[in-house]
């Protein structure tokens, strides 16, 4: 172990002399309290080194000790149902073991070294192994069952496999005879910097159902894709972040609090373990991993907690499962950046932020995809990452924001006027683009044949509204002829009646495709019907006193499970009305 001596402290940035022949990245421990760090520069044998615990109080003089090692995550059973600080200590064991407050230099293992976990092998003594092979399963909740991989470097012969029993993550389970003997365990340890190898990257072309409509019907994500929830304060991106973490239909979710404000980060930490998990009833908590980083917290930690969600998303791609990742928010660990840049006295880029913003969100953001995993056996798994980006005053001009749309391929933008209106979720539908729709147009026509056409008449319904409130805003609705009028009708019931979603209603909260898909049709064909009425010389005044809005307005609450047979009722009272307002016009026309 290399040891020097701190010659120079600035905020979190530590410089050590006598370093010579540590690596970039290795972690060391600074100081006589041993706080965690990382050297992110080398300069003949001064390290300089980001620390990510509070510096108050170290001194020049005091020692560095390198570990030899990168920063690291330590994969295995325990990580689900945890919640996990930037630089994976358990916050749960460090409240048993040292109280509410993280003492400086406290080290206690990401998973737990006692408990002991139920393995069931699924290979035996003899049998050829390639890296990424599964060989064995530990049931780690009720919802998950946990598969122990070969790591990504073995290959080989199985000399010794335990039989089935209890075990702990750091004992051996297997023991491999290849080019060198290798001993497996529960548990293996990788660099959070570096993405996790795969065989090929697939195109993503299967939807992430997330139950809200303004998303999969008009903008979805694909199960694989990347998306950016831009907004200003108060316009409902964590909410946004929840309701996609309880409803989308990822096996996993790994939610980051990356430096948001306490008590948001609080509401995630209380809610999440009381939340339900729709699909099975079950704590949401058991198929979710927490990384919890407040503003309040050094702020260095902000980049590791991002790196270390991401490495634990591609543990669990790499079993086969669907992840999604929610980083909330973006912004704040591009904050941290250019503080730690201003820090390094690097020459600043746009607004202050560092040159190489750009470049460390877009490596962020590439490990995201949907792949075809190592091992013999044929597996899928994908991490779908969704990132808040909180631009200052909501201006999306700013670098982050601005970076962060050149790299992601959803872009679902918040509007502080939607959200003063109380429209929520505040995705604003003529700035918002999704360029996934062409990859999932086939799954969503296997529901309703006319999907991609409906969506086409929707969004060129809302763009013809937009234009007309000008004229309204100067005359009033009352001047605009009747196919206008009825125009503005068809545009303001997809707005408020489709795209409008109550996060806090029981049946509101998630929408199923086909029903969102239903919905949809029925509006499109109430304004049709609106627009053949008005050309037989029926009254807008008429059709804007029929019971049958009231029906529409109410679709987005009729129960989930029998949505089919209601709406069929829905339709025929429609198509009376409509039949009535038209035959009393022609038979008052002949009279």
């Amino acid at each position: 172990m290399k040891e020097g001596k701190i010659i120079r402290i600035s905020g979190p940035v530590v410089e050590a002399k006598g370093m010579r022949g540590s690596r970039m990245y290795d972690v060391v421990r600074v100081g006589d309290e041993n706080l965690i760090g990382e050297i992110i520069r080398l300069n003949e044998d001064i390290a300089t080194i980001q620390v990510y615990e509070e510096t108050t109080g170290l001194k020049p003089g005091e020692k560095v000790i390198s570990t030899g090692s990168p920063l690291s995550a330590e994969l295995g059973p325990g990580l689900l149902t945890n919640i996990f600080d930037g630089i994976q200590r358990p916050l749960v064991q460090i409240k048993d073991s040292v109280g509410d407050f993280i003492t400086r230099g406290v080290d206690v293992p990401a998973l737990d070294r006692k408990k002991r976990w139920r393995f069931r092998p699924l290979k035996k003594e003899g049998d050829r192994i390639k890296p990424g092979d599964i060989i064995g399963e530990v049931e780690e909740t009720s919802l998950i069952v946990h598969k122990v991989m070969v790591p990504p470097d073995v290959e080989g012969r199985i000399e010794s496999i335990v039989e089935e029993g209890d075990y702990k993550v750091d004992d051996v389970i297997a023991v491999v005879d290849g080019k060198e003997r290798v001993e497996i365990r529960m548990m293996q340890r990788w660099p959070v910097r570096k993405g996790r190898p795969y065989k090929e990257r697939l195109d993503p072309i299967k939807p992430l159902i997330t139950g809200q409509r303004v998303i999969d019907t008009f903008f979805p994500i694909a199960k694989g894709g990347t998306a950016a929830i831009p907004g200003g304060f108060g316009t409902g991106k964590t909410v946004m972040l929840h309701q996609l973490a309880k409803w989308s239909d990822a096996d996993i979710i790994v939610y980051i609090g990356c430096g948001e404000r306490g008590n948001e980060m609080t509401d995630v930490l209380r809610e999440f373990p009381e939340l339900k998990d729709p699909r099975s009833g079950k704590p949401l908590m058991e198929r979710t991993v927490l990384i919890a980083n407040t503003s309040n917290m050094p702020v260095a930690a902000r980049d590791a907690s991002v790196y270390t969600g991401i490495t634990i998303a591609e543990f669990y791609r790499d079993m086969g499962y669907d992840v999604a990742l929610m980083a909330d928010s973006t912004s704040r660990w591009a904050e941290a950046m250019r503080e730690i840049s201003g820090r390094l006295e690097e020459m600043p880029g746009e607004e202050g932020y560092p040159a190489y913003l750009a470049s460390r969100l877009a490596e962020f953001y590439e490990r995201a995809g949907r792949v075809i995993t190592l091992g013999s056996e044929a597996r899928e798994g994908s991490i779908s990452v969704i990132g808040a980006v909180s631009p200052p005053g909501g201006d999306f001009s700013e670098p982050v924001a601005q970076n962060t749309l050149r790299i992601v391929k959803v872009f679902w933008a918040l509007d502080s006027d939607l959200a003063d209106r109380r429209h929520f979720p505040a995705i604003h539908w003529l700035r918002s683009y999704s360029l996934y729709v062409d990859s999932v147009r086939r799954h969503w026509e296997e529901i309703g044949k006319e999907w991609y056409e409906m969506r086409t008449r929707a969004l060129a319904l809302l763009q013809k509204e937009a234009e007309l409130q000008e004229i309204v805003r100067l005359v009033g609705p009352d001047a605009l002829p009747q196919h206008e009028r009825a125009l503005l009708e068809g545009a303001r019931m997809i707005r408020e009646d489709f795209l409008q979603q109550s996060a806090f209603h029981e049946i509101d909260t998630f929408c199923p495709e086909r029903k969102q898909y239903e919905m949809l049709r029925i509006m499109l064909r109430f304004f049709d019907m609106m627009m053949q009425a008005i050309k037989r010389g029926v009254h807008i005044e008429d059709i804007l006193k029929m019971k049958s809005r009231e029906l529409i307005a109410r679709m987005k609450i009729v129960d989930n499970e029998r949505f089919d047979e209601e709406f069929g009722r829905i339709e025929e009272e429609i198509r009376k009305e409509f039949e009535a307002l038209i035959g009393g016009k022609e038979n008052g026309g002949k009279g």
